[in-house]
């Protein structure tokens, strides 16, 4: 099981990752260059609710949805770019959650223009 000091080091990790509250003061949400890769409601968390949403890709959000059960669209957002990755219900590895997180780094970086890129390396 993932702990939430483990996801958010983990998220951190990424260069020019930044974490804050944007939304209000349970939401946590981690951005670069001001762009969202992953959110997770902390106090839900702290209640056993332990979920984190990624961005995806819209074919591989649908694949991942029909593979697990614990994969779902995503909660009050765009449910074609990202899904919730429910983890308190243990069918999810975390090898796959990291790996997930990564995959939504990526699809944003992607989304950067070529000189907000360069200033991550």
């Amino acid at each position: 099981m993932l702990t939430l000091e483990q996801l958010t080091d983990f998220c951190m990790d990424f260069p020019g990752t930044n974490q804050d509250f944007p939304f209000d003061t349970k939401t946590m949400v981690f951005k670069i260059s001001g762009k969202m890769f992953a959110l997770i409601n902390v106090e839900q968390w702290m209640q056993g609710v332990e979920r984190i949403n990624v961005k995806c890709t819209p074919t591989y959000a649908l694949q991942l949805r029909e593979e697990y059960e614990s994969i779902v669209p995503g909660y009050h957002m765009n449910k074609k770019h990202w899904n919730t990755l429910v983890l308190h219900e243990g069918e999810l590895s975390k090898e796959l959650v990291f790996q997930l997180i990564d995959n939504s780094y990526n699809l944003v970086i992607q989304g950067l223009s070529k000189k907000e890129r360069a200033l991550l390396e």
